[in-house]
Parts: structure tokens; C-alpha cells; sequence
């Protein structure tokens, strides 16, 4: 199927939404990590959204440029080819873009889809991510304002996170303490500046204590119960029905979560879940067995030719991205969106 369109989109986030199931979002590199994460949807017959942060985007810009918006159309066009040869339909989406970055990267990018939808055109991406955690909420929330009236007319969904996530991703960082989680007035302060809808479609990073990197289970204090609370105060504030879930929720963080913490957060609004530490380990994994296993034949070793067969990149690669693949799967599955593909 080709990548979504907007209307696409759109019914792939309230099936989640309805169904109390969310997609994985996957962050990818490269060529090989798109297909595993193409590869891994199929499989588990599951729609599902990949992903490139500014440091990815930086990476498929190639080193001697480095330059993001590059990188990021590359991928994206190819993309919306390879994309037709796969059962389901993804979303293509750009993660954590801080204040300093949105000028070399989303409004750029922004630019590029007004300019298709202008031609007739669906846009290249279908959701961008502005990460203002860093910033003071009412600047947050200011830039947010901007970038949803230009994604709204450009037919594409905002992502915003308002509150900061702990750990480290790509450059931006925050201390693991007390600040990781939203309060009541931050999601009503958060309505308030965006709407609930009526202004464009967002999606929202809560915090609720999580933290990006590794992290062994109990290690981290996730309150996947406080969505439901943001959720309770927003409602009765702007006079929603007791129990509607205003907000489309994003999981940030989420290694090392418990299957509890993942129900309770899928039960409570969260539509998307990012995943991008154990898919680097889950593609890079076999690759560093391959290389211990075959050292003679991958390195030429006191003058020796080595063996083409072992260091031909095909043979490694088909096991990275089979094995990224099935983590991509394991994801469908603990979020519940396996099997649940739009016919």
C-alpha cells in the first residue's frame, strides 16, 4: 500500500483510539532499518508510523553534509516508493525537533508539503514532532500555535511535548526527578492554546515520569494512571462528557516499561509509542555476533584476503533487519495493534 494520506491517517489514529490499541512508532536510519520496520508491520499485519529524529535526518544527509532536510526527503521519497510493496499503511513522521533545530529542520519540511498540497499533492510527511520541553510552557505553547496553523493547512498532524521527558535523545536532555510529570493545569493551559480539535489535530507527549534510553524494568517510576487524570481535569473543564479522552496520547520513553504500565496507558488515550533503543540493539545485535563469529573471514587478517562471503554487507544486513523485524513485531503486539491493518 503507498504510504497514508491524511484521511488515512487520520482513521488509523481514531481506530486506535477506539480500540484501546496504539502503533509503534519506529525510528529509522536508513534504507535497511525502514524495510525491517516495513518488513516487521507487514508480518504482524499491523499499520503502523516510522520516524526520523534530527540525528537520524543528520545521519541520511551522509557526513560529508550533514544536512537534515536532505536526509529526511531522501528517506521520505523512498518511502512513498518501497512502501507499495508492503500490506499495510504507515505514516511517515519526524521525532524530537528542539527550538534551535526548527528552522534546519520541520518548518522547512512544513514548506516542502504546503508546497505539494498547493499542487494537488498529499503531503510528504503526515505528522511533524516540535519538541519544546525545554522551553517555558507559555513559549512552548506559543511556537506550537505557529507550527499547528501551518500543519492543519498543509493537511498534517502536530506532535507537541509540553512537559520535559527525562534522559537523552539526540542532544536534548533532562534530569530524571519530579518535573517529569504533567499537571492538570499544564493539559488545561494546553487546550486552551491548541484547542481540543478545532484548530488541527495534535497529538501530546504527557510526561508521566519517562525517560529516554535503557532502563531495566522497575528502574524507571512510570503513572501511566495520571493520563487518565489530565484527561478527567481537561473534560470537565471545557464541558466534555465524563470519561471522553480529549487528548491523543504519545508514549515517550517507554524501555524497560511492564506490560501494566503499557495496558494502563493504552487504556487511558495513548494512540503512539515510541520505540528506538531496542530496535538499535535489535538490529545491531546480530551484526556484532556475525562479526565475532566470522573474524577471519571479515578481517584480512596478517595479509590474508579475509572471506568475501562474510564481509559482503548482504549477509549481515539480512540478519539485522530480520531481527529488527521481529522486534518491531514484539512492539504490534504488546501495544495491541497487530492484526488491526485497514483492509
Amino acid at each position: 500500500m503507498p504510504i497514508a494520506t491524511p484521511e488515512v491517517y487520520n482513521e488509523m489514529l481514531d481506530r486506535a483510539k477506539a480500540g484501546k490499541f496504539a502503533y509503534p512508532a519506529i525510528n529509522v536510519t536508513s534504507t535497511q532499518t525502514l524495510h525491517a520496520a516495513l518488513r516487521g508491520f507487514a508480518e504482524a499485519e499491523s499499520d503502523g508510523i516510522v520516524q526520523i529524529s534530527t540525528g537520524g535526518a543528520e545521519f541520511l544527509g551522509g557526513q560529508y553534509s550533514k544536512d537534515m532536510v536532505t536526509g529526511a526527503v531522501g528517506l521520505a521519497e523512498f518511502a512513498h516508493i518501497v512502501a507499495e510493496k508492503y500490506p499495510v499503511n504507515v505514516a511517515l513522521h519526524t521525532d524530537h525537533c528542539p527550538k534551535d533545530k526548527l528552522d534546519g529542520y520541520v518548518r522547512p519540511l512544513i514548506a516542502i508539503s504546503e508546497e505539494r498540497v498547493k499542487n494537488g499533492q498529499n503531503p510528504l510527511f503526515q505528522s511533524h514532532m516540535w519538541d519544546g520541553s525545554a522551553e517555558t510552557l507559555a513559549d512552548n505553547l506559543a511556537i506550537a500555535q505557529e507550527l499547528l496553523e501551518r500543519t492543519r493547512a498543509a493537511r498534517i498532524i502536530l506532535e507537541v511535548e509540553i512537559t520535559p521527558t527525562g534522559g537523552e535523545e539526540d542532544g536534548v536532555s533532562h534530569e530524571i526527578n519530579d518535573s517529569l510529570y504533567t499537571t492538570v493545569e499544564d493539559a488545561i493551559r494546553t487546550a486552551e492554546a491548541l484547542g481540543l480539535g478545532d484548530k488541527g489535530r495534535y497529538l501530546l507527549a504527557a510526561s508521566f515520569g519517562n525517560v529516554h534510553g535503557v532502563y531495566k524494568p522497575g528502574n524507571v517510576v512510570l503513572r501511566p494512571d495520571l493520563l487518565k487524570q489530565l484527561s478527567e481535569g481537561v473534560a470537565a473543564k471545557f464541558g466534555k462528557p465524563a470519561g471522553s479522552q480529549p487528548f491523543d496520547f504519545v508514549f515517550h520513553g517507554g524501555s524497560g516499561s511492564t506490560p501494566e504500565e503499557i495496558a494502563t496507558a493504552l487504556e487511558n488515550g495513548v494512540v503512539k509509542m515510541n520505540i528506538d533503543t531496542d530496535t538499535q540493539y535489535a538490529f545491531t545485535r546480530p551484526v556484532a555476533a556475525h562479526m565475532f563469529q566470522n573474524y577471519d573471514g571479515v578481517l584480512k587478517v596478517d595479509g590474508e584476503v579475509g572471506n568475501k562471503k562474510t564481509y559482503d554487507p548482504r549477509t549481515w544486513g539480512k540478519a539485522a533487519e530480520g531481527s529488527m523485524a521481529q522486534r518491531v513485531i514484539q512492539a504490534t503486539q504488546d501495544l495491541r495493534s497487530a492484526g488491526t491493518k485497514i483492509k
